[in-house]
């Protein structure tokens, strides 16, 4: 659908300033991306019309799937967009993702501040999901280890995973702290191959791509992060 036409050296075969840059571009593009995810929430979060839909969407019946199913052909829209060989589509395409995820953090944020009764647990949160975040990226960063053979787990699980939460909404049981927690090693094994895949296998002109990859993870991480704190407080 996106051309891709990047150039073929490997990250891993690059000469060390090249590769530090690379490294460079990439996490600055995930700091801003995470910046404009909390800007885009905020803002979600001042809209009384983007509130009322998002609790319509989420009580409405199949709603849930309805908001899971929009995410995904979002999601391949905008990774498509963001290996693109353009760089104003792969720009585009980083906002665009960045933009959806704000959208369906929204109801799980609306009901954290319901809960507390402030942004306590929003900040409990994200703070937890930086530590992960850090700790992981750092045991990359340090063991030079290719994290690569964990791309089939990944694969299996994330359809597992998609599996037990289409059959939730269908029959109307609830996924609880076991799948949370589940899903939590799901996410940080998620960042260990996508920074694993910074380090050896992206081209030189991919941090655009990189960063969504690395975006998608950390944001995953932060759902059910949230989610757990919320299961524990309520």
């Amino acid at each position: 659908m996106f051309q891709e036409n990047y150039a073929v050296r490997s990250m891993a075969d690059a000469a060390p300033d090249l590769r530090a840059q690379f490294i460079r571009r990439t996490y600055l593009h995930l700091a801003v991306a995470l910046c404009a995810f909390a800007g885009f929430l905020t803002c979600l979060l001042q809209s009384d019309f983007a509130v009322g839909l998002a609790v319509k969407a989420v009580s409405a019946p199949f709603g849930w799937l309805a908001v899971l199913g929009g995410m995904m052909v979002v999601g391949w829209m905008a990774s498509g967009m963001a290996h693109s060989a353009s760089k104003q589509v792969q720009y585009f395409g980083l906002a665009l993702y960045t933009f959806a995820e704000a959208c369906i953090f929204l109801p799980l944020v609306l009901i954290a501040l319901s809960i507390a009764g402030d942004a306590s647990l929003l900040i409990q949160a994200a703070l937890m999901t930086g530590l992960l975040f850090l700790g992981l990226t750092a045991t990359v960063f340090v063991t030079r280890a290719d994290f690569s053979f964990l791309k089939t787990a990944l694969t299996v699980g994330g359809f597992v995973a998609l599996g037990l939460i289409v059959c939730s909404v269908l029959f109307g049981f609830t996924l609880g702290l076991v799948f949370s927690g589940a899903m939590i090693i799901f996410a940080a094994a998620a960042i260990l191959y996508t920074t694993s895949k910074v380090l050896h296998e992206y081209s030189e002109d991919q941090y655009v791509g990189a960063s969504l990859e690395l975006f998608a993870s950390v944001a995953l991480l932060l759902w059910y992060v949230l989610r757990v704190l919320i299961a524990l407080r309520d």
